[in-house]
C-alpha cells in the first residue's frame, strides 16, 4: 500500500488537507495543544481483572476498537474484548447503553465467544484448530435502516496462532442482530460468510432464514450500501462483489459534503472523494496534505453547525487525541485538545499501544443526539473506554472574566465552558453535600488516575485568581491546582497535601505557605504578572507575600484542578509494548474528595 504524499494535479484541487501551523509535540502527553473549551472527557468502563464485579461482571483487560451510536433516545457503544491481549483468543463483543452519555449500564455481551470446530485450518498457516475460539475484529458496529431499525454488527475471525491477523479475509464471516426497542437482542445471524464457511459448517444461520421480514429488509438495505460495505473491505474475501475498493486502505470513515459528493477517510489520514456514494473513488487514497496520522484511526463528519470535524491522533504515536475544524469539509485550519491524558496501562498484554486512540464518532445513519454536540468514543491504552462530549461550535478562546459561583448555577450551565477529564473513580460531576453545599465535586479512589477540572480564561498578563474549596479530608489525598499558558507549561502550582498543609512549588523545593482542615471552606486568593514573574496569594484573607513563578510563561491561559501530579510516563521513547502488570492493578485507594464552590479569573488590564 502507497503512502506517498504526492497528488495528480486534479486531485490537489479536490482533497482534504491541513492548512494550519499548529502540529503536536510528542513530548507531551497534551502535545501542547489548546484545550477546545468545554469537552467532557468520561470514562465509561474500566478494566478489572482482580474484581470483575466493579467492572460489570466483564473481568477481561483487553478492550478495543469502540463503536457508537444514538438511537431510540439512548447512547450505544459496542467494543471488543479479548481476556488479556490483542488477538488472543477467545474474543467477544460487548454492548454498553446510556441516557445522557455520562451514566452507563453495565456491558452485556452482544456477540460471545464463537468456538472454532476442531479440525479447521487456515490458507496460510500450518497450525489445526483444537479447543480453539474465534476473535471478533470489526470496522462497523451498527446499522440504522431506513425503517429505523437498530443491527449491531461483528466479525469472527481466525487466529491460528501468535502473529496471525483476523481481519485477513479467512476468518469465519460476520454477524449481525436485533437491537430492540424494549432494549433486547434477536437472534444472533451471519449476514456475510468467508469462503471456506457456509449455513452448514457454522454455528448461526443466514439472516435470509429470519421469520422477521423488516429485519432481513434492514439487512438487504446495509448489503446495499456501498459506503457501509466499504468499512467491511479488511475481514471480507479479497474478491467480494460487495466491496467497492477492494484494496487493503483500513479503517474507512466518510462524510457528504454539501454538494453531495463524499470525503473518504482512512488510517494514516489517507483521502479520497467519492461522486456515487462510494462506488467508485476520484483516485487512489492518498495521504492528506498536512496532515499527521499514523496506523491509527480518523474520524470526520459533519457538525450541526454546517461545519466540519476530523478528530484523530495527530503524531507517529496515539496521543493526544485532537479535533480539527473546516467550514468546507476541505480545508482544515486549526488543531484543538480533545482528550491529552494517558492514564497508567494498568494490565500488560500484546499490541496494547499507549494513549487515547480508535476514535469513532456516530455515522450518518446512526443518529443525532439531542443538543447539537460532538460525541466520540475511543478506548485508552487498549484497556478502557471513554466517550468525549465536544461543544459545537468548536472554540479555542474566552474573552469574558469567570465569575462562577456554584451555588448558583444550573446543572446545565455550570460547567458548560470546563474541560472535564473525568474517570470512574476519580470523577468530576456538580454535587450537593449532605449539608446542602453546592459545587464541583472531585472524588479520586483511583490509584492510576486522577480527577481534573480546566477551566480556559482571557489570555492574561496580569490577572487576579479567587478559589473557594470544601476539602473532605485533610489527612490523605492530593489537589494540584496549577496556572498554564495556551500549550499547557505551568507557571504557578499551589496544592493541597496528605497532612492538611497548603504548599506552592518553588524551583526545585515545595514551600508551605498555609494549613487547611477538612470541612472547612478554604479560600484562596492569588494576583499573578508574567512581566515580573511574581504573584502575590493569601489564603482566609491572610496575606502571604510575594513568591516567584517557578518557570516563565509570556501568557496565562488556563487554570487546572487535578486530584494528583502531572504525569510524563510514557514518553516516545517508552518500549512499545508492556509486557507487564502494574502492582495491585484493581485495587482502590482511600477516597479523597474536594468540593469546588466558586472560581473566579479576572484579566488585569
Amino acid at each position: 500500500m502507497s503512502l506517498g504524499c504526492s497528488l495528480n494535479s486534479e486531485a490537489q484541487e479536490d482533497t482534504l488537507r491541513y492548512m494550519g501551523n499548529t502540529i503536536s509535540n510528542v513530548d507531551y502527553h497534551h502535545g501542547q495543544l489548546s484545550p477546545a473549551v468545554g469537552v467532557h472527557n468520561i470514562q465509561v468502563f474500566r478494566a478489572n481483572r482482580e474484581h470483575p464485579d466493579w467492572a460489570g461482571d466483564a473481568g477481561w483487560t483487553y478492550n478495543h476498537a469502540p463503536m457508537l451510536a444514538y438511537w431510540n433516545k439512548k447512547f450505544y457503544l459496542e467494543y471488543l474484548s479479548c481476556p488479556v491481549g490483542e488477538h488472543q483468543p477467545p474474543g467477544q463483543t460487548l454492548l454498553m447503553e446510556s441516557l445522557d452519555g455520562y451514566h452507563w449500564s453495565k456491558p452485556s455481551i452482544l456477540f460471545p465467544p464463537y468456538k472454532i470446530p476442531d479440525g479447521t485450518t487456515k490458507e496460510g498457516r500450518k497450525e489445526i484448530a483444537k479447543d480453539l475460539t474465534a476473535v471478533m475484529h470489526q470496522r462497523i458496529g451498527f446499522f440504522t435502516s431506513s425503517t429505523k431499525h437498530l443491527l449491531g454488527l461483528g466479525y469472527y475471525g481466525l487466529v491460528m496462532g501468535p502473529h496471525d491477523d483476523p481481519n485477513d479475509g479467512n476468518g469465519i464471516g460476520r454477524v449481525v442482530r436485533e437491537i430492540k426497542n424494549d432494549g433486547s437482542y434477536g437472534p444472533i445471524y451471519f449476514i456475510r460468510y468467508n469462503h471456506a464457511f457456509n449455513e452448514k459448517n457454522t454455528a448461526y444461520p443466514l439472516y435470509t432464514s429470519s421469520p422477521d421480514k423488516a429485519f432481513v429488509a434492514a439487512c438487504n438495505e446495509l448489503l446495499a450500501s456501498p459506503l457501509m460495505m466499504q468499512q467491511w473491505v479488511e475481514e471480507a474475501d479479497k474478491n467480494d462483489p460487495l466491496i467497492p475498493l477492494k484494496k487493503d486502505f483500513k479503517a474507512f470513515s466518510y462524510y457528504h459534503l454539501n454538494d453531495g459528493r463524499v470525503v473518504g477517510l482512512w488510517k494514516y489520514a489517507l483521502t479520497s472523494i467519492s461522486k456515487d456514494q462510494g462506488k467508485t473513488w476520484a483516485y487512489s487514497p492518498t495521504r492528506a496534505p498536512g496532515f499527521v496520522n499514523a496506523n491509527a484511526k480518523i474520524w470526520g463528519q459533519k457538525t450541526s453547525d454546517s461545519n466540519y470535524a476530523t478528530v484523530y491522533n495527530p503524531s507517529e504515536f496515539r496521543w493526544p487525541l485532537a479535533i480539527s475544524v473546516s467550514d468546507n469539509g476541505l480545508d482544515y485550519q486549526n488543531l484543538l485538545l480533545v482528550n491529552g491524558e494517558i492514564s497508567s496501562l494498568r494490565y500488560g498484554g500484546a499490541y496494547k499501544s499507549y494513549g487515547p486512540q480508535y476514535v469513532r464518532g456516530i455515522q450518518e445513519p446512526d443518529g443525532n443526539p439531542p443538543g447539537g454536540n460532538l460525541w466520540v468514543t475511543y478506548s485508552m491504552n487498549k484497556e478502557d473506554i471513554w466517550v468525549s462530549e465536544i461543544p459545537v461550535p468548536v472554540t479555542q478562546k474566552v474573552t469574558n472574566n469567570v465569575q462562577d459561583n456554584f451555588a448558583t448555577m444550573s446543572e446545565k450551565t455550570a460547567l458548560q465552558f470546563y474541560n472535564i477529564y473525568s474517570p470512574l473513580w476519580a470523577s468530576v460531576s456538580l454535587a450537593t453535600l449532605n449539608d446542602s453545599t453546592k459545587g464541583v465535586l472531585l472524588k479520586d479512589s483511583d490509584p492510576f488516575d486522577y480527577a481534573k477540572l480546566e477551566r480556559v480564561i482571557p489570555t492574561s498578563k496580569k490577572a487576579l485568581f479567587e478559589f473557594s474549596i470544601l476539602p473532605q479530608q485533610d489527612q490523605f489525598g492530593l489537589l494540584e491546582m496549577e496556572f498554564l499558558d495556551a500549550k499547557g507549561n505551568p507557571c504557578i502550582r499551589v496544592f493541597l497535601d496528605s497532612t492538611g498543609s497548603v504548599n506552592v512549588k518553588a524551583g526545585y523545593r515545595n514551600k508551605s505557605v498555609g494549613k487547611y482542615r477538612a470541612s472547612e471552606t478554604l479560600n484562596i486568593g492569588l494576583e499573578l504578572d508574567v512581566n515580573t514573574r511574581f504573584y502575590k496569594m493569601n489564603i482566609n484573607g491572610k496575606q502571604i507575600g510575594n513568591n516567584l513563578f517557578f518557570a516563565p510563561v509570556h501568557e496565562v491561559e488556563r487554570v487546572v484542578f487535578r486530584t494528583g501530579s502531572t504525569r510524563r510516563f510514557p514518553d516516545a521513547d517508552t518500549p512499545t509494548d508492556q509486557d507487564y502488570d502494574l502492582a495491585k492493578p484493581g485495587e482502590k485507594t482511600k477516597e479523597a474528595s474536594y468540593l469546588i464552590k466558586s472560581i473566579k479569573a479576572t484579566k488585569i488590564q
